[in-house]
């Protein structure tokens, strides 16, 4: 369980600072599958940071299962990173010189994962392993970068509009591989789009606009990746 409390954050200093979240508060429970949306500026991908320890707030708590990371020294605030939570991002952030075995073996290393190759096999990747990202499609690069994410072995996966830079067919793909890992590794996931077709594939939907929550809502049927508009 996270418990978000009364998270404020401010950007900017003097006549041009301005307030990005204003008192935001909420629960997300394990294994839940949360969709954050909203328009550009609203604070989406300002709130993902702090919920994931990415960025500090200036007030309010966010506790995993009743520790508050924000009280955390940096050293200890790195490490629960390392330990807790996986992040996938528009942008796949591979390292281009190495191969997608290492590339994923990187994020595996950080939990002492013996057996990331499967979670490769798992994305469709079995037999590209020797390849560099350079050799990939777009689609290829990104289910590359959840494999990574994933080799760590985290309780929570950080999305952040994680098919913003795909096409349809393969942002379908990679939206398909992230649910049917999330059955079988049982993760909580929180992700953050534009696309408002994605939020039909949520358990948890969050609208947010000028950094507050305007909207809690649960899906009564979870459509899957192939079933959405877009």
């Amino acid at each position: 369980m996270i418990e978000i409390h009364d998270i404020t954050k401010w950007y900017g200093s003097g006549e041009s600072k301005f307030q990005v979240l204003k008192g935001i508060s909420l629960d997300i429970k394990e294994e839940d599958f949360v969709v954050i949306v909203g328009a550009s500026g609203s604070g989406k991908s300002t709130l993902l940071n702090i919920i994931s320890g990415l960025e500090r707030p200036d007030s309010g708590s966010v506790c995993y299962d009743q520790r508050d990371i924000t009280q955390l020294s940096d050293r200890e605030l790195t490490q629960f990173r390392k330990e807790n939570v996986g992040f996938i991002f528009q942008q796949y952030y591979l390292l281009p010189n190495m191969n997608i075995d290492k590339n994923v073996r990187m994020g595996a290393d950080l939990a002492d994962n013996q057996h990331y190759r499967q979670i490769i096999k798992d994305v469709g990747l079995g037999d590209k392993m020797r390849k560099l990202p350079g050799e990939l499609s777009g689609g290829e690069q990104q289910r590359v970068s959840v494999a990574r994410a994933l080799a760590k072995k985290p309780k929570v996966l950080f999305l952040d509009e994680p098919t913003g830079a795909l096409d349809e067919e393969t942002g379908r793909m990679v939206l398909n591989y992230i649910c049917m890992l999330q059955r079988e590794y049982h993760f909580t996931i929180v992700m953050v789009t534009h696309n408002l077709n994605i939020a039909e594939m949520a358990k948890t939907v969050i609208r947010m606009n000028s950094g507050k929550i305007t909207d809690t809502y649960k899906n009564e049927k979870q459509k899957t990746a192939y079933e959405i508009g877009w």
